[in-house]
């Protein structure tokens, strides 16, 4: 605490002489400004630290505070100094002679050694379930997994990867002015590699480069072939030819059919060998827990938990003793544009598309337009480490019918203390083989390790651009500096350095395809957001930067709707921070916000209880200055954290462990009130908070009101449809395209399904979504979005 109040000081300091700089250069004194510290000193966190309370050994084991002062490198500036040669020619042919000297085992024999394995050849012979004896012949059988094999993978030819590493290369220099990798977390990852585990990295999937980004940047480094798990969904068949001869996997068909299929039950059988077989050859496998951008749908990938779920198996029966997991993200000041929606497409994309698509960036990004990137790699950690450890913080869960809807309707008023059960990513293939216990060591072991990729990710000068221009910040320089510390003040990392005008200019050039500039007086610049279109574009970008401002984001909504009945939303602040709010009643309206917000937008970690996570919001609260204690006469002053009856209460508890008989805690609390700062920065603060979350919110309150609208019954994906079009309507009246997203009219529908509020019904053209008798009367709907509107600020 004390040190992020010295660092609020020095942030002040510094951001005063910094404005002073800026008002001087806009006045047309010329002043040039000075490096901004933080963006290039000692002040940048270093991120990406694994789960203390489910991995400890790894925290430890696997990190050293030197490597924190490491720094950075650009993985595709490849010089002279890189190569074993030198002189004129060398410098001209520096890119070739460094894609030869690229170490690239060989593993010709893979296939061989799964064909002979023991799985395979029960198989072959019959001994086991869909093979041989079941109608067909052992040579028949043979063919049959053999055409299988050759579905998942093929050995990758070592001239054909220096080729298209040299190829990759210049690509890349044609389109992004560096690809940036923090060479402490690379230590960390090659440190994770000599224990002889084999590397499994997990990423975010924010463009089709990054199967192929990753890659390039692991041989780069030394770490040999990477091989990825494509989606065969989005390839043509002779693009998935070439991607197997590059190192990519792929699931066979086959292996989603039902579990009753003799032909389901070989391919699942002969893919689980394969992976096998991979983890103990030591190769290091790539996995999308995120769906392919463009995917309407479930944030977490069915094919990612898949994969992952054929790892923990192999860990679990002893396969390999042990792997080690790596949360992988990228982030691009502009993510690269695909050719086209990949998902709505009716044909996979194709050799000669993606071919064209290459040509277009470069054509579209060359004229000044090149971008930045960040590879982020976190704290490596164990497999088995995390597999003993692994639990959840409560063992009773209940749907979020069970747990909104009394409180919705005012038939309860009482929070029911459990967590939230809601699960939008199906399971599918081979992970329904596994025992229940196992999926659900996947799901909660997936939604930890994309919290931890979410969390090391770098915050991009476009998406701190963005924020400001949808949130109408008129002073860029100055704001663009505020944010910028404010978000390395909570241990979140930025994507860029430089010097701040040069950076305001640089994103603005990448964001003129959105933003309009208009001259005023005095040769300022006016920099306005295009209307439709350009606002979603920019709402998208802003999104990149909630989470690191996720909890605070969460605590002043939720103060929103502690205050929506007793202080008119348009009151002056001043009125607003009279009133007293109690810290249960902040709890209770912290817990009825998260149990609203879908969990793919929270990612809360596994093991950190919701009532935990309430307290750290409003710790937060309280750290940024909007809230502070209010001492009621007769109550122990909020400072004097002295326990009372010492005998009877332990000092610590482990973290999250929370039972009936911590009550006497909450009991606590009620005497504890707080009330909302009245600084004069905190009004404009608690607005910016606000507004991060208003565009999912309000979608969810413009979905209530097209309950009285809408067509039902109707498919799911019909309806969506539907409210996607009412909310385009809606921000052509009111001018707020932000909420105008397919994916958040899918995260709308979904959540009124899990509410109770669309019920889904079979029918015989498929289920069907209809409204439920519960919220068929106008007075429920209007108590529905009374319930939403009370957490939006205007």
């Amino acid at each position: 605490m004390d040190t992020m109040s010295e660092a609020r000081l020095q942030t002040q300091q510094r951001s005063s002489r910094n404005g002073r700089e800026t008002s001087l250069w806009s006045s047309g004194f010329g002043m040039k400004l000075e490096a901004v510290t933080p963006f290039l000193g000692k002040y940048r966190p270093f991120v990406g630290r694994c789960c203390q309370t489910c991995t400890p050994k790894s925290w430890e084991s696997l990190f050293h505070r030197s490597i924190m002062d490491l720094g950075f490198c650009n993985v595709i500036l490849v010089k002279e100094e890189n190569t074993r040669f030198r002189g004129w020619l060398v410098r001209r042919l520096c890119y070739f002679l460094w894609s030869l000297e690229q170490h690239i085992p060989l593993c010709q024999d893979a296939p061989q050694k799964i064909m002979e394995s023991t799985g395979v050849q029960n198989i072959i012979s019959g001994r086991a379930p869909g093979g041989a004896g079941e109608g067909q012949g052992p040579s028949l059988v043979k063919k049959e997994v053999q055409r299988i094999l050759g579905h998942i993978q093929t050995p990758p030819r070592p001239f054909l990867l220096r080729l298209f590493s040299w190829a990759l290369l210049r690509f890349l220099n044609c389109l992004f002015l560096n690809v940036q990798l923090h060479k402490g977390q690379m230590k960390m990852v090659h440190k994770a590699a000599q224990a002889g585990s084999p590397l499994v990295l997990l990423s975010t999937h924010k463009s089709l480069l990054d199967g192929i980004l990753l890659p390039f940047v692991l041989l780069s480094q030394g770490l040999g072939v990477l091989r990825v798990a494509w989606d065969p969904r989005i390839f043509s068949p002779i693009l998935r030819a070439l991607l197997k001869k590059l190192g990519g996997l792929f699931l066979p068909p086959e292996a989603n059919l039902s579990p009753d299929s003799s032909e389901g039950f070989l391919a699942r059988a002969v893919f689980h060998e394969a992976v096998q077989q991979l983890l103990v050859s030591g190769q290091p496998l790539l996995i999308f827990l995120e769906e392919p951008p463009g995917a309407q749908g479930p944030r977490l990938s069915a094919l990612g938990q898949t994969w992952l779920g054929l790892v923990v198996q192999a860990v679990r029966v002893g396969t390999v003793p042990d792997a080690m997991l790596v949360p992988v993200a990228i982030t691009y000041d502009l993510v690269p544009d695909a050719p086209r929606d990949t998902y709505q497409a009716l044909a996979p994309l194709g050799l000669w598309t993606g071919a064209l698509a290459a040509l277009r960036s470069l054509r579209g990004w060359g004229r000044g337009r090149r971008v930045c990137a960040r590879v982020h790699l976190a704290q490596p950690f164990s497999l088995q480490e995390y597999t003993i450890n692994a639990r959840s913080c409560w063992d009773s869960r209940q749907t979020l019918e069970q747990l909104l809807q009394p409180i919705v309707l005012g038939q309860c008023t009482v929070v029911p203390d459990t967590e939230k059960e809601q699960e939008w990513t199906p399971v599918t293939g081979p992970l329904l083989a596994l025992k229940e216990e196992d999926q659900l060591l996947v799901r909660r072991l997936s939604r930890h390790i994309l919290n931890a990729s979410v969390a090391s990710s770098a915050v991009m000068s476009t998406a701190i651009m963005a924020t400001l221009l949808l949130f109408r910040h008129r002073k860029l320089l100055g704001e663009f500096s505020w944010l910028t510390e404010e978000t390395l003040l909570r241990g979140f990392d930025v994507g860029f350095s430089g010097q701040l005008r040069c950076l305001v200019q640089h994103t603005l050039s990448l964001l003129r395809a959105h933003v309009a500039l208009l001259r005023v007086h005095q040769g300022d610049l006016l920099v306005v957001p295009r209307p439709g279109p350009g606002l979603v574009h920019l709402a998208r970008l802003s999104a990149e930067l909630l989470p690191a401002f996720l909890s605070e984001a969460v605590g002043a909504c939720a103060v929103r709707g502690l205050l929506a009945g007793r202080v008119p939303p348009e009151g002056p602040w001043e009125l607003q921070g009279i009133e007293l709010l109690s810290q249960n009643d902040l709890y209770r309206q912290i817990l009825l916000l998260l149990h609203l917000l879908p969990r793919d937008l929270l990612l809360l970690q596994p093991c950190q209880s919701s009532y935990c996570y309430c307290q750290e919001v409003l710790d937060r609260l309280i750290q940024c200055g909007l809230l502070v204690a209010e001492e009621t006469p007769g109550s122990r002053p909020a400072c004097d954290t002295r326990r009372q009856r010492l005998s009877a209460k332990l000092l610590w508890k482990p973290s999250g462990d929370f039972t009936d008989s911590d009550s006497d805690n909450f009991e606590e609390a009620e005497g504890r009130y707080f009330r909302l700062s009245q600084q004069s920065r905190c009004p404009d603060f608690f607005l910016f908070l606000c507004r991060l979350l208003s565009p999912l919110l309000k979608a969810f309150a413009q979905a209530a009101t097209f309950l009285r609208q809408g067509q039902l019954p109707d498919t799911e994906s019909g309806y969506v449809e539907q409210l996607f079009q009412f909310l385009q309507a809606t921000a052509q009246e009111e001018g707020f395209f932000e909420c105008a997203d397919p994916n958040l009219a899918i995260s709308a529908v979904w959540t009124f399904r899990d509410l109770g509020v669309l019920q889904q019904m079979p029918s015989p053209a498929g289920p069907m979504l209809h409204l439920s008798p519960t919220f068929a009367s106008w007075d429920n709907q209007e108590k529905l979005e009374q319930f939403i509107q009370q957490f939006i600020c205007g």
